[in-house]
């Protein structure tokens, strides 16, 4: 196994003979990104699980709502060369579209699934994108876009609910407090005396 240096250079100089790199960044010794076009992403994941990335670790998704863009990140490791890669490609927040990596990564499929439940993005060529994984029932703009409006649903959603200023003591006597200051003196005579 290489030192986790010389693994940042092996990945950067593979990643350099596949495709033009818009931006690479180098986040620590075991950690890089590149920042790609939407078209070289599958070329390079092809590329990079030919050569030991065989793991995808993670894919999401980032709104950049000043940009009118999302940016798509998948995170690879290698077991062998210990260095975890981000490839990140920006589509338009528009029509927000990514072919999925189904046929690359079969384990995407949940991962799909998520960032089009989150963010909205379409995965053509994923059969399950569009079936809810978490958000059951959900009907209103993805939750993880920066323009929902969290508050906004929620009034629109639940009835609104006065709170009280003042509160009342539900245990006046504080007797939950006597049986836990019981327990822990139990559990320090136990002990032999000695508290952790």
């Amino acid at each position: 196994m290489m030192n986790s240096i010389n693994n940042v250079e092996l990945v950067n100089n593979l990643v350099n003979k596949t495709i033009e790199v818009l931006k690479y960044e180098v986040i620590d010794k075991y950690q890089v990104a590149y920042e790609v076009e939407k078209r070289d992403v599958h070329h390079l994941l092809i590329t990079l699980k030919s050569q030991g990335w065989k793991q995808l670790s993670y894919l999401s998704a980032v709104d950049w709502i000043a940009d009118n863009e999302f940016e798509v990140v998948y995170i690879l490791f290698n077991w062998d060369k210990p260095v975890h890669i981000q490839i990140r490609a920006r589509i338009d927040r528009e029509n927000p579209v990514m072919e999925t990596i189904l046929p690359i990564f079969p384990g995407a499929k949940y991962y799909e699934r998520e960032v089009h439940e989150f963010f909205g993005i379409a995965f053509p060529g994923n059969p399950d994108y569009q079936k809810q994984l978490i958000l059951e029932g959900w009907d209103d703009i993805p939750p993880l876009r920066k323009d929902f409006d969290p508050q906004a649903y929620s009034d629109k959603k639940f009835p609104k609910r006065e709170y009280p200023q003042d509160y009342s003591v539900t245990d006046p006597k504080n007797q939950r407090k006597a049986k836990r200051d019981a327990r822990k003196e139990r559990a320090t005579s136990l002990r032999g005396g000695k508290t952790q």
